[in-house]
């Protein structure tokens, strides 16, 4: 017999203390003194035997009629959903606004599924370094095709194979050469300066492509940003990885990035492409304003944290061949051990060099 923890009486007593109020006559404090219950205990099994029968006087569950879904605290899976959905324009979610309100990101969790308190949720977007203002302008992409263009890219990712390669593609600079500051260890009552005003040793562009499948930067310098530099990316890349079948490009919405020179250009090397054995290219262009999704710029990060931050280089070309040793020693380290490489080259990566729709790969402190 499952008798509830708590109950002073079993079934059996209980219909007796029913027959002697209903069949023998006795009043409800005499039958009360009698099984040591009180008169309420003895008015609640008579209503419920004439409600239900002898049913009436099995034990009911304790369970609680609802159980509230349990709070979602902060952590990796409630950071994952709280980023995916600052990444998209709340318009997409039936609110006619520009800016995301926490109360807006809490209704759409939870319609969502993801149940959790405001705080959590605040929590979250203080972890991973955002203010509202820098959310605004960095993170939320007002283009209507958002969703159409990510699930593209991520749809290839997803299947891509071995004769293929998916590039992310961007520039980097103009980036002057002078004394940076940085963290730094420095002894107690001690603090390193760098002077607000410098005279610029000169300035480069970093023109260059990751593969995502390898994790190898494929890069040059450049006098400008501009149509010119993309089409001798694209060209070196078709060099490079002659051997493949099809090579998939993606970078932002820099009109350079567009123009109709360069889709001229990759339709005229794929026309070319079967009878030059050359793999064909088609572009993925990531949504508008969307740059924390550009993962190459990850690796502009790790860089920069590493051979620029504190940095006082003298020339130039001091800093260049410090950019160049870096890269090099980054693919080199890949393609040796991917696993040690992640724990001795990325250290420095603000987050991880892969595709996903919660990073937000793009690092707006890389000079301080």
């Amino acid at each position: 017999m499952n008798l509830h923890a708590n109950a002073r009486t079993c079934p059996h007593c209980r219909l007796l203390i029913v027959e002697s109020v209903l069949r023998d006559l006795k009043t409800a404090k005499e039958v009360a003194l009698q099984f040591k219950v009180s008169s309420r205990t003895v008015h609640k099994w008579i209503g419920r035997y004439r409600q239900a029968g002898t049913k009436g006087l099995l034990d009911k569950t304790s369970a609680p009629h609802s159980v509230p879904r349990r709070q979602m605290q902060p952590g990796k899976a409630l950071h994952d959903e709280v980023m995916t959905l600052l990444h998209t324009p709340p318009s997409s979610h039936g609110f006619n606004r520009t800016t995301w309100r926490m109360q807006d990101i809490k209704a759409t969790l939870d319609r969502q599924g993801t149940i959790a308190t405001l705080n959590n949720i605040r929590a979250e977007i203080a972890n991973a370094g955002l203010r509202w203002k820098q959310a605004r302008i960095a993170l939320t992409s007002k283009d209507p095709e958002y969703r159409a263009k990510l699930d593209a890219i991520k749809a290839v990712l997803a299947s891509l194979s071995s004769d293929e390669a998916f590039f992310s593609i961007d520039e980097l600079g103009p980036v002057a050469v002078k004394m940076r500051g940085g963290r730094s260890l420095q002894p107690q009552g001690q603090v390193s300066t760098v002077p607000q005003w410098q005279k610029s040793r000169g300035a480069f562009i970093l023109t260059a492509a990751l593969d995502l499948a390898k994790n190898q930067v494929t890069f040059f310098f450049s006098e400008r940003k501009n149509t010119e530099e993309i089409i001798l990316l694209v060209d070196r890349l078709r060099e490079d990885y002659a051997f493949y079948r099809k090579l998939f490009l993606s970078w932002d919405s820099a009109p350079w990035h567009s123009s109709a020179r360069l889709r001229q250009h990759v339709q005229a090397l794929n026309d070319r492409a079967e009878f030059d054995r050359r793999p064909t290219f088609e572009v993925l262009p990531l949504p508008t304003s969307a740059q924390f999704l550009n993962v190459i710029e990850s690796v502009f990060s790790g860089m920069a944290r590493a051979i620029l931050h504190n940095g006082d280089y003298t020339t130039l070309e001091d800093c260049k061949a410090a950019v160049t040793r870096y890269f090099a020693d980054r693919n080199d380290a890949f393609i040796k051990d991917p696993k040690r490489a992640g724990k001795s080259i990325w250290g420095k990566e603000r987050v991880s060099s892969a595709f996903s729709e919660t990073n937000n790969c793009k690092d707006p402190k890389w000079m301080g």
